[in-house]
């Protein structure tokens, strides 16, 4: 079943690294490890996070994995 993103804040950078403590270049080598929620691409240059999977994450850093399948 797939989170209901309907009602689910976007955070940019800024933001996911406010909440993390985490630098840019930590934050997207944890992003290619599988060990930081995943961003999504709005536009050209433009990605954000949901504010759901954040919080999940600084609730429980050592816990969380990227469970979505990667592609063939």
């Amino acid at each position: 079943m797939t989170a209901d993103r309907r009602r689910d804040n976007l955070l940019r950078l800024a933001e996911v690294k406010a909440r993390s403590g985490l630098s840019r270049t930590t934050i997207y080598n944890r992003m290619d490890a599988g060990t930081f929620p995943p961003c999504l691409r709005i536009s050209a240059g433009l990605v954000a996070w949901y504010e759901s999977d954040i919080d999940a994450w600084v609730a429980a850093p050592m816990d969380w994995r990227d469970t979505t399948p990667l592609a063939a």
